[in-house]
């Protein structure tokens, strides 16, 4: 019994130890990034590519129908 609770003692204090945080945490939070211009017209363009894609889905299921 007394083996036992040495080992179960060795094991939480191994965890502990491991676990244990060496650096303080960051307690102010990350400043923000605004998005680009550039970012915003690459996005407009990957919208625009989803859509064409749609729309030759669409396009495709109708000629397969004929």
């Amino acid at each position: 019994m007394k083996k036992a609770l040495l080992l179960v003692a060795v094991i939480l204090g191994t965890t502990v130890m491991v676990n244990a945080q060496t650096e303080p945490a960051k307690t102010a939070p990350a400043k923000e990034v605004k998005a680009t211009k550039h970012a915003k017209k690459a996005e407009k363009k990957a919208v625009k590519a989803e859509k064409n894609a749609e729309a030759a889905k669409v396009e495709a299921k109708a000629a397969a129908k004929k």
